[in-house]
């Protein structure tokens, strides 16, 4: 049976996969796990993005929460990042948010943060769902006074625009920027921290109806901002995702401007200040090699881990290192954060852009990027890891690494979120690239379909 997490959480398609149900197990078994060893009742924080099935969930797992003794605040739409900040500076057990992030409405996902505001370790993972697995014997669920109850707290986000605004030295007066809240979780707190630094602001699709969240818009789909940047003469565009742990930019001349070279002019600067430990940035195998070059000529170590920000986070907390992130976005600043904080990504970036005088067209030449062409393959979920046991797929790998002469590579993973295989090939001729990674992902649909 395939493990229940994924890179990031529970996900699956709401009322199906994702249950009421599967909520309310996972509100039991996680508060259960995540606060056992209390000397107190328990509190569990709990915010949702703007999909209309949060609602649904969050009451199936705030339900849960109760059952086994612990006290839940609801805190309404909150992005990812401040549901993180809030469960760490608020003293509670845990945080959890409901959110799929980038995907489509039909999904929705659930992600616990522990008392730090860190995303679970595999192994308390491994406990929730042996818990759920086990039908919860052994558990005893408390009775009259001791049953949990639920608060609502919908003010909160202000606490968190607040420390937001706090991170960022001046303001952003005389910058034009245009946002994209992608429907989704940063549609308030993203707007009121810019205007309150006095940004010249320009925003799209911040009109939630719980059905629309990146829906053709936000990181995943930056051609909208893009226009929007060009129209308004903008300096730059920012775009978040869903639940706002990710940011993608747009420079002035509308081109898209990826994670990587987001942490590399960050990074580069940074280090020029100083205040990049031990001059390293954390990236995933799944980063542009043009982002390794960086690091080889401006002396950066670029640390390299598996794909998912909780790997990154791991190993900067292992070495000791305050950036890192991947290529999709998720950017961790760990001096301030303890997840990839889209928000705190722009106010990086807008510093860098203040501080130095320069456009964005300008510092992104900081890293070349080489071309990269990533296709996803359709496989069946509970199979998806297996695609290595096929030798006709294996062959096929090989020798397209073959046709690169040595000059890209080809990287394959099954998504931790979807039942896919992504195929990213990287190298000099794109075209080639292309025709390849098509080829793959087709084969892998054909053999395992």
């Amino acid at each position: 049976m395939s493990r229940m997490f994924g890179t990031d959480g529970v996900r699956g398609v709401a009322n199906k996969e994702l249950s009421v149900e599967l909520a309310l197990k996972l509100g039991k078994a996680g508060a259960y796990v995540l606060s056992k060893n209390s000397d107190h009742k328990p509190v569990i924080l709990v915010g949702c993005d703007t999909r209309i099935s949060g609602d649904m969930l969050a009451n199936a797992l705030m339900a849960g929460i109760c059952s086994v003794g612990a006290d839940s605040v609801f805190l309404g739409i909150l992005p990812t990042p401040a549901v993180a900040y809030l469960t760490r500076t608020g003293m509670a057990d845990a945080g959890v948010v409901i959110s799929a992030s980038h995907n489509p409405v039909e999904f929705n996902g659930i992600k616990f943060f522990d008392a730090n505001g860190y995303k679970l370790e595999d192994s308390v993972e491994d406990e929730i769902e042996a818990l759920i697995n086990n039908d919860f014997s052994g558990i005893t669920l408390p009775l009259k006074e001791k049953v949990g109850r639920i608060t609502y707290d919908f003010e909160a986000y202000k606490k968190y625009v607040d420390f937001a605004v706090s991170t960022f030295k001046g303001d952003l007066n005389g910058m034009k920027v245009v946002i994209d809240c992608a429907e989704g979780a940063s549609y308030k707190t993203s707007v009121m921290t810019l205007e309150k630094l006095n940004a010249d602001l320009i925003v799209i699709h911040n009109n939630p109806d719980g059905t629309n969240i990146n829906d053709g818009c936000g990181s995943t789909h930056l051609s909208n901002l893009c226009e929007c940047v060009k129209s308004n003469r903008a300096d730059l565009g920012l775009a978040f995702d869903g639940d706002a742990d990710r940011l993608l930019a747009v420079d002035e001349n509308g081109e898209e401007v990826n994670g990587d070279e987001i942490m590399a002019i960050i990074g580069n600067f940074m280090k020029e200040k100083g205040e990049l430990k031990k001059d390293t940035i954390v990236a995933t195998i799944m980063s542009n090699l043009g982002l390794f070059i960086m690091g080889d000529k401006l002396g950066i170590n670029i640390e390299k881990t598996k794909v998912g920000d909780r790997y990154v986070l791991e190993r900067m907390k292992e070495g000791g290192f305050n950036l890192g992130g991947e290529q999709s976005g998720h950017i961790i600043f760990l001096d301030e954060n303890t997840t990839g904080d889209g928000l705190l990504s722009a106010l990086h970036l807008l510093y860098v852009l203040k501080q130095s005088g320069k456009k964005l067209s300008m510092l992104r030449k900081v890293m070349e990027v080489l071309p990269q062409s990533l296709v996803n393959a359709k496989v069946p979920n509970d199979r998806k890891n297996d695609y290595m046991n096929y030798p006709e797929i294996v062959t096929a790998i090989r020798e397209v690494e073959n046709e690169c002469n040595g000059e890209g590579r080809v990287l394959k993973r099954p998504s931790g979120t979807e039942p896919l295989v992504r195929v990213m090939i990287e190298g000099k001729d794109k075209a080639l690239i292309d025709k390849k990674a098509l080829e793959l992902a087709a084969l892998i649909e054909k053999v395992m379909g």
